[in-house]
């Protein structure tokens, strides 16, 4: 059986390994969230691109539905300003043929 000292070296060797390997770990953690830190800040990035590219296409089509909707009443009420008027002048026909005949 091994005495009491190689026991003890062999675990003084199995404990700097251990210190080791913890060593790489943390390495490896520290570049991952490097990493991870990295990606978060270009999504941010491009999501705030995005967002900005969205209000500006929001707000152009509102200025279009806005100007749709002003054409659209402009004709509205011409339609029934020419209907009023078709209206008074078949109402009046009578008249208007005296005053013309």
């Amino acid at each position: 059986m091994a005495s009491t000292t190689e026991r003890l070296g062999v675990v003084e060797t199995k404990v700097e390994n251990l210190n080791e390997k913890l060593d790489e770990l943390k390495i490896d953690v520290k570049e991952m969230h490097d990493c991870l830190d990295k990606t978060r800040e270009g999504l941010t990035e491009k999501l705030n691109e995005m967002y900005d590219a969205s209000c500006t296409q929001h707000s152009q089509l509102a200025k279009e539905i806005s100007a749709l909707k002003n054409q659209r009443d402009k004709w509205v009420w011409t339609a029934a300003g020419i209907l009023a008027a078709l209206g008074w002048v078949s109402g009046q026909s009578e008249l208007i043929a005296k005053f013309f005949g």
